[in-house]
């Protein structure tokens, strides 16, 4: 690139980490440029988007939106793609530097895969691609030199803390979770719970289904497994602590016993904006946190009886090969059944356990392995769900 900008493409630019990179591209139009937009479904959004920061390119997944898309933009000489396929042909073009991969859940695999076999650098908003590949993706990165800078606050807090440390081991980190809107209920009150209580967040605004998953602390589990292959670490140098304020956003402890923490305000923006920088940091005009608004950070451990996803989690980590593509894929399904209320709270966790023990359990997984579990935990998941509402 000649003019020192880095170019930028956005997979999921119409969801809540696409649209708060997009507030920090545009504060920053002297260092990012938008090389490519994606969404899923929403063609108004992404039209918008796209004639405000006119990319070179723009993909509309779903496949019946493309000519209403391509009317729009393509007077602006702006490239319409359509369908999922393209998601992963796109991400290849000669002009890209980095790939944010803010899409949910499994469906980020596939595109991550092909930008990292172009050589581009990934900033990582979808921590579902290292739970259900992390061996696979990790390897791959290694043998095409690509960097992978982490989006998630957490992971963002461990990478902070480990710059300038990359030589020494780490003995531990820890997770911090806010508890989502349930902390300290008990399963008898959680019985009732409905969708929208379980979409207010305490802290964080974002999008239905990683809303649901901090609720049930499936969150927390998908990103102990996100962070055991990020920083290369085993099952049990990976821990959870419950920190009700989220202003600590995760610690590292050394071997000699000290510990680093990156703390702030709970804001995307920050995380987003530091793996798009990366390794500058730069200027920004988010509120800034003051000692006085906070005069007491608590901690807690985190209930994994009562909340049990938290530890099918780790069951999964300790497990290895497919299992933890299994708990992702059954995640999916169940989290899409409780919003559509076809499944109560508690009833997620009982889902994806069985699933677990019904899935086919493959010890070093290809990526044709983990698309046939991917299938099949689905297939299960939603068996169990038919027969539940059934039964009721």
């Amino acid at each position: 690139m000649t003019d020192n900008k880095k170019h930028i493409a956005i997979l999921g630019s119409t969801g809540s980490i696409g649209t708060q990179a997009l507030e920090v591209i545009a504060a920053n139009t002297d260092l990012f440029v938008v090389e490519v937009l994606s969404a899923n479904t929403n063609s108004a959004l992404l039209i918008q988007q796209a004639l405000t920061f006119k990319p070179n390119a723009v993909v509309i997944v779903d496949e019946s939106k493309y000519q209403e898309v391509f009317d729009a933009l393509s007077p602006k000489d702006i490239k319409v793609y359509a369908g999922k396929e393209s998601l992963s042909q796109v991400v290849e073009m000669d002009a890209i530097d980095m790939v944010l991969t803010a899409l949910v859940g499994y469906s980020g695999l596939k595109p991550t895969i092909s930008a990292i076999n172009a050589k581009k650098n990934i900033a990582l908003a979808n921590k579902e691609t290292l739970v259900v590949a992390g061996s696979l993706i990790t390897d791959l990165a290694k043998q095409n030199g690509v960097s992978i800078y982490p989006v998630d606050s957490e992971h963002s807090a461990i990478f902070q803390c480990l710059v300038g440390e990359f030589h020494n081991p780490i003995e531990k980190i820890y997770l911090t979770a806010s508890g989502g809107p349930f902390r300290g209920w008990k399963k008898e009150k959680l019985l009732k719970v409905t969708k929208e209580q379980a979409l207010k967040h305490p802290n964080w605004v974002m999008g239905a289904k990683i809303t649901i998953d901090s609720a049930s602390l499936m969150n927390k589990g998908l990103e102990v497994i996100e962070a055991k292959w990020l920083f290369g670490l085993k099952s049990e140098q990976v821990d959870v602590i419950v920190h009700p304020q989220s202003i600590i956003h995760s610690f590292v402890q050394f071997r000699d016993g000290s510990m680093k923490a990156q703390m702030g305000l709970p804001d995307m923006k920050l995380p987003i904006q530091y793996a798009l920088a990366y390794p500058q940091r730069i200027d920004s005009d988010f509120p800034r946190f003051d000692f006085m608004d906070y005069p007491n950070l608590t901690f807690e451990k985190a209930d994994t009886d009562t909340f049990r996803n938290l530890a099918l989690a780790y069951k999964a980590m300790h497990k290895g090969g497919n299992m933890a593509c299994v708990l992702n894929a059954a995640n999916e399904v169940v989290v899409d059944a409780f919003l559509k209320d076809k499944l109560g709270f508690l009833e997620m966790s009982e889902i994806i356990e069985n699933c677990m023990e019904k899935s086919t359990f493959v010890g070093n997984p290809t990526y044709d392995d983990l698309v046939s579990s991917d299938e099949e935990s689905r297939v299960i998941a939603n068996a169990l769900i038919k027969s539940n509402g059934n039964s009721n």
